[in-house]
């Protein structure tokens, strides 16, 4: 299949690494210095030490990129990818569509299939990939798996078929809102995680983050219009263990510089690549509080993040709250 994978940071390049062994690949990156550097050195400086393979074509025009592509697949951050359609315009028209990013648009809300409808409704079919993955595992080669999720079930199936591999292993689901939520609001999770283990709370108040997280994600996820029973497999439950608990995980980083007493703005230029879990925060806070819901490590994150509250404090009060029946 020839594939034009949309973002060449950490996990576009990722994809690239492990789809050319089986596809031809078209690795597309915003500005010409940047692709010649690229095409030069065959190294990502979001992979250090990950070769992209050298039949891997890289393509600094997005239109040339797309045009004879069978497949598009975009791989920047959700921040990224309303403009990245845009600029696309007709060249997506008549072709299937997958996005790799996690989280809510920030000025909007909208999750990424919402997004897609505004800014490329001519696909002719779109899905999500997402699941427990972080991009370095993938890029060596270590054994992963993912799931691909489109209303279309058909689409789903067969997409999720020709991008399998030993390697990298694809399931499909018809579930794309529960698929994204999984996705999406599990980074706030690992950041209240991270503040846990920033704190040496221990493991015992990991699990209890980690449990009564997929509770706060099941309880907004099915809200939402997601299914129960997606939470529980690999977009929901998976991915959320990986991220609370993964040395590899950005979220639970911040969550962790942020209970040293790091100041948030500081912490994300450190960080160096996009933490969605931020932004997710709040958009998630606002989805629960319009439809009534309780979401108590959601509320003390954004308190975290956006109000400076001191992460001991927020910590506090969620040990503090009322007994209640799980």
């Amino acid at each position: 299949m020839r594939i034009a994978i949309l973002g060449a940071g950490a996990w576009g390049s990722a994809l690239a690494a492990s789809l050319a062994a089986s596809h031809q690949v078209t690795l597309w990156s915003r500005g010409r210095e940047e692709c010649d550097i690229l095409a030069a050195t065959r190294q990502s400086r979001y992979l250090p030490g990950i070769a992209i393979p050298e039949s891997v074509r890289i393509e600094p025009s997005l239109g040339a990129a797309i045009g004879a592509c069978e497949l598009a697949l975009v791989a920047t951050p959700t921040s990224g990818l309303r403009a990245t359609l845009e600029g696309a315009g007709r060249a997506l028209a008549g072709k299937p569509l997958v996005w790799a990013c996690k989280g809510f648009e920030d000025a909007t809300g909208k999750l990424p299939h919402e997004v897609a409808a505004e800014a490329a409704g001519d696909a002719s079919a779109t899905g999500a990939l997402s699941g427990p993955s972080f991009a370095l595992e993938v890029a060596r080669g270590q054994p992963t798996a993912v799931v691909l999720a489109s209303s279309d079930a058909s689409f789903a199936r067969s997409t999720a078929a020709a991008l399998n591999s030993a390697r990298l292993r694809i399931y499909s689901n018809d579930d794309l809102v529960g698929v994204e939520l999984g996705g999406a609001l599990k980074n706030v999770v690992a950041i209240a995680a991270g503040i846990s283990d920033g704190l040496a709370l221990g493991r015992n108040a990991r699990a209890a983050l980690v449990t009564r997280g997929l509770a706060e994600i099941s309880r907004l996820g099915t809200a939402l219009g997601g299914r129960p029973e997606t939470f529980m497999g690999l977009a929901g439950l998976g991915d959320l263990v990986l991220t609370c608990t993964g040395e590899l995980s950005r979220n639970r980083e911040v969550g962790m510089r942020l209970a040293k007493g790091g100041q948030l703005p500081q912490v994300l230029e450190a960080l160096g690549h996009v933490a969605e879990g931020v932004h997710s925060a709040r958009a998630a806070r606002e989805h629960a509080r319009r439809h009534n819901l309780e979401m108590p490590i959601t509320e003390a994150v954004c308190a975290v993040l956006f109000e400076e509250r001191p992460a001991q404090e927020a910590v506090r009060q969620l040990l503090t709250r009322d007994p209640r029946a799980e």
